[in-house]
């Protein structure tokens, strides 16, 4: 369970409210382990559905995060399960009209329109984050020791292993940019994954 630091508490959990392109409005709420309660006690009426068994046998006992998306189609909300404490992030995949989120190990192809899974992955290390760009015909995931593309159906394009550990990413001039913990600076192609 996650603790206050120096209460011996459980820790509050974490709210966000954001917006994605699409008239798509998102309130997320998560926490670490143990506090499945208190991340779902102001679940709001409406779809939901629930991939924590996706990730654990009883993903209640792992750190939990809740997504609701109000929409020009309707609302509806997701469940997430981590074996870490992480803060979940989503991009809008807009060519696809997915919503792609991250939370620990895993990323998950989502429709927009109505929440409804159009695939998941696992990754062997924790994910930092997810990048889409109209430009590209596949989402770049990247996690501490890979980048991997995934296409629309969720199949791996490509994928690279790192020799040290990714501390950050993002898109800039047309270059996937990578950060290792050592201060290195990488750039890849983000179409391709060659350097």
């Amino acid at each position: 369970m996650t603790v206050a630091r120096g209460t011996g508490r459980p820790a509050d959990p974490h709210d966000a409210t954001l917006t994605y392109p699409g008239g798509l409005r998102a309130r997320w709420r998560w926490a670490g382990t143990g506090q499945a309660a208190a991340v779902f006690a102001l679940s709001e009426a409406g779809a939901l559905e629930d991939l924590g068994p996706l990730v654990a046998e009883d993903p209640d006992s792992r750190c939990r995060a809740e997504l609701r998306i109000d929409g020009p189609a309707g609302s509806w909300s997701v469940r997430f399960a981590s074996t870490l404490n992480d803060t979940p992030l989503a991009v809008l995949w807009d060519t696809t009209g997915l919503l792609v989120v991250k939370y620990g190990f895993h990323a998950y192809g989502l429709v927009a329109r109505n929440g409804a899974l159009a695939w998941s992955h696992r990754s062997a290390t924790p994910i930092l984050t997810v990048l889409a760009s109209s430009r590209l015909r596949h989402v770049l995931v990247q996690s501490e020791l890979e980048t991997f593309a995934l296409d629309p159906d969720g199949s791996v394009a490509w994928r690279i292993a790192h020799s040290d550990v990714v501390t950050a990413a993002e898109l800039l001039g047309g270059r996937l940019i990578l950060t290792s913990y050592s201060g290195l600076i990488n750039a890849i192609d983000p179409a391709t994954g060659r350097e």
